[in-house]
């Protein structure tokens, strides 16, 4: 599970208006963004604050995509790529995520190992690689040709970096980076394998749909993905996070439910052939395998 900062949201805000003037105050919460602020109202005389939302006030839709990428190629890069190596400057929970991010990762890996994919003749598609933790363990399988891509350049660049440290010569060469927007991969590309890992948290339940909907016009025999289940539990969990305000609160982070990824596989010619869920203090993610 990704976590992105309010920050990136203001960011593209500001992207959004280069002119300055004021925008209706936006309330994040890790569901999304609200702009109803406090409205000032009066009891017996006096002014006080009242939370009630103001009618005319339209929330701003922000472009998750380009939220995404602008956190990714900016402060989200740093931080992210300290998580995902050996770095001892992460806190408690960046090194609780590790743990738990790692834990997916060799989840995924066993799916396929268990499948017995014959590598030399078996290509693969990672999107959303970010700096390569699960496309390098890929790549290492020596399969036929991995692509690895990620909607940040910086995140692509850095995953090509530590491949060239970590796979020999041979591995390297069949492999390829790529910065771009899963939905902006041609259908006549396809891949015996697509991986979709911690990316679906990203985006709203519509738009993770239509991503499954493209990813299965590429896979060929399977897709794995991942995403973070809503759950009562979570649901909850991420409504208790709107009461803890600051520089380091999640936002725009979406719960899928996993009967409806399940119907958008089934709807693709699907079917989920495993399964496995990953939760630490601080990570949530099920994973599914989906064959044909």
């Amino acid at each position: 599970m990704f976590i992105i900062q309010a920050s990136a949201v203001r960011s593209a805000l500001a992207k959004q208006n280069p002119s300055g003037e004021r925008e209706p105050s936006l309330r994040c919460s890790p569901l999304g963004c609200s702009p109803f602020g406090a409205r000032r109202v009066s009891v017996h005389g006096r002014r006080v604050a009242r939370s009630a939302p103001r009618p005319r006030l339209l929330c701003r839709k922000l472009d998750d995509k380009q939220v995404v990428t602008d956190y990714f190629n900016t402060t989200g890069f740093e931080r992210w790529r300290r998580i995902y190596s050996d770095s001892e400057q992460v806190n408690r929970v960046q090194r609780d995520i590790r743990l738990g991010h790692a834990e997916t990762v060799h989840k995924v890996l066993g799916m396929l190992d268990a499948a017995s994919v014959d590598w030399a003749t078996h290509t693969v598609l990672d999107v959303g690689c970010g700096v390569g933790s699960l496309a390098i363990p890929i790549a290492q399988r020596n399969p036929k040709y991995l692509l690895a891509c990620d909607i940040s350049t910086a995140m692509t660049t850095e995953a090509r970096t530590r491949a060239e440290q970590l796979l020999t010569a041979d591995q390297f060469a069949r492999c390829a980076f790529r910065t771009a927007d899963l939905e902006s991969i041609p259908e006549t590309e396809r891949f015996d394998t697509v991986c979709c890992i911690d990316v679906l948290i990203h985006y709203p339940t519509a738009q993770a749909a239509d991503m499954i909907d493209h990813l299965s016009k590429i896979a060929r025999q399977r897709l794995i993905l991942s995403f973070a289940p809503r759950t009562l539990y979570y649901v909850l969990l991420k409504r208790i996070g709107d009461f803890f305000p600051g520089p380091s609160k999640a936002t725009r982070a979406y719960l899928h439910s996993e009967k409806e990824i399940r119907e958008t596989l089934e709807r693709n010619g699907w079917r989920v052939q495993s399964s496995a869920f990953t939760a630490t203090r601080f990570y949530f993610s099920k994973v599914l395998e989906a064959v044909r």
